[in-house]
């Protein structure tokens, strides 16, 4: 199973980001697919935040509304998993954190990754590098060519 990191989420809804085309099919392909994939549930807190943040997008921000219509869209999908802590969470992403350079804003991505790794997923989907840093964890760039 798939899962799919807040900037795959953000570019496909952004539609000035260069690669906005591209994670549109890539989501529009899993959510009207019939193989399950997932989002972690703090992906979507973090879509919401940066897709409505003012200093981000300045005049083109998302309205809340907007934002949220996107995210009911994914919800949609019949094949969705959303992926929350499971009763062993806190020693998965304990382990995690326990890495060196896992500090302040890199535990988001230790959360993340954790979430995954518990639930088994083949591999994330992002383009965020610091996903490095969990070799327990497989990341694929949709984009990389």
């Amino acid at each position: 199973m798939l899962a799919v990191d807040t900037n795959v989420l953000v570019y496909a809804h952004r539609r000035e980001v260069r690669e906005h085309s591209a994670a549109r099919e890539i989501l529009s392909s899993l959510a009207e697919g019939r193989d399950r994939w997932a989002i972690p549930w703090p992906c979507l807190y973090e879509f919401f935040s940066v897709v409505t943040n003012p200093r981000i997008w300045k005049e083109t921000v998302s309205r809340p509304e907007e934002a949220s219509e996107q995210i009911d869209a994914w919800l949609g999908s019949p094949s969705l998993v959303l992926l929350a802590e499971t009763r062993d969470f806190w020693n998965v992403l304990r382990a995690l954190t326990s890495r060196p350079r896992v500090r302040g804003p890199l535990v988001h991505d230790a959360r993340v990754a954790a979430l995954c790794i518990a639930h088994g997923i083949d591999a994330l989907l992002t383009r965020d590098r610091d996903f490095h840093l969990f070799p327990d964890l497989t990341i694929e760039d949709p984009f990389s060519g």
